[in-house]
């Protein structure tokens, strides 16, 4: 099984030590990073060291600077923010055979979302991830297997994982089939010591992860809080409530169950503590944030089922003008 990891910063690291790990003690997965710069040369260097749990370890991977170098792959698990990808799915088609299932571990409203969803809009594409269908077209929706990312980790130096909590990485095809491909994904990943269930309902899921990010990200954008601060101060959590109850009424209309209701979510939220959204890292180190993804989708596919959502309509225009100016956006 040949598995690349495309675009292995913190998350994909995280992937891809675990399965190498895995690899040494006789696994089949054959693991290929896809790096750059200095993180590149680390690995190549010495390999990619894993810090969890108290431990650190050092694994052998391969890394290498292009798809052309990697080659056709099994899967390709994609690590990118969202904005990255219209760009960067041109260069990731020397990866792609025949079978070749890419893996979306994209935070956020997917291209792929309304592939093989029954209902008026399926097939649709969603322009604030999918610009023109440009992604479809390169990385057409059938090879999608969705995934939803629950570990935190970082990348404190160069060729380094700092993995802080969480272990778990949802699988999920599109039409909810447990297909040959998604169980061996599956198998692949909890002998590499993750949790990696395969739901029949991954937009469900999907949907309680986007629930606090379409609202805390962009909100701590705006006022610099950790997500500690955000929660207990009465305004910022009544404007992050305020736009989860739109973001669950657009959900709702698009066919989502959700779990857990709007209160659960955001104490859950709380216990992450005193956490810097990525969007707000994002913001304080000038690199480009999630907007379009994780709030943008979520006012384009409230037009699209006709629900009102003024809350959001007001962060994402704040939010935006925001990032215009830190020359985030």
């Amino acid at each position: 099984m040949k598995i690349c990891v495309f675009g292995a910063g913190a998350i994909g690291g995280l992937m891809a030590a675990k399965l190498a790990a895995q690899r040494e003690k006789g696994g089949d997965a054959e693991v290929t990073v896809i790096a750059r710069g200095p993180h590149l040369a680390a690995m190549q260097a010495k390999g990619l060291v894993l810090r969890s749990e108290g431990q650190e370890i050092t694994v052998p991977v391969r890394a290498v600077a292009s798809a052309a170098e990697a080659g056709p792959q099994d899967y390709v698990v994609v690590t990118l923010k969202a904005h990255s990808l219209p760009g960067a799915a041109q260069q990731m088609q020397p990866l792609l055979g025949p079978e070749t299932a890419i893996v979306s571990a994209v935070n956020g409203i997917p291209w792929w979302y309304f592939h093989q969803l029954a209902g008026p809009w399926q097939g649709r594409i969603v322009e604030s991830v999918d610009p023109g269908g440009v992604v479809s077209r390169l990385l057409p929706p059938e090879r999608a297997i969705g995934c939803i990312v629950y570990p935190a980790a970082e990348v404190p130096e160069p060729g380094v994982i700092e993995h802080s909590y969480g272990d778990r990485f949802t699988l999920g095809e599109p039409d909810g089939s447990r297909s040959a491909r998604v169980n061996a994904l599956s198998e692949a990943l909890i002998a590499a010591g993750f949790k990696a269930p395969v739901r029949p309902r991954i937009r469900d899921e999907m949907w309680v992860k986007l629930w606090g990010n379409m609202a805390f990200n962009p909100i701590s954008a705006l006022t610099t809080a950790t997500l500690d601060v955000l929660i207990a101060d009465d305004g910022q959590r009544g404007i992050a409530r305020a736009m989860m109850l739109e973001g669950q009424a657009v959900a709702e209309k698009l066919g989502i169950r959700f779990a857990i209701d709007v209160d659960k979510r955001i104490a859950g939220g709380a216990e992450v503590g005193a956490h810097k959204t990525s969007m707000l890292q994002d913001l304080e180190r000038g690199r480009p944030m999630e907007i379009d993804a994780l709030l943008g989708s979520v006012v384009e596919l409230a037009e699209l089922v006709d629900v009102p959502v003024p809350s959001s309509r007001t962060v994402l225009a704040l939010v935006r003008a925001r990032g215009r100016a830190a020359g985030c956006y």
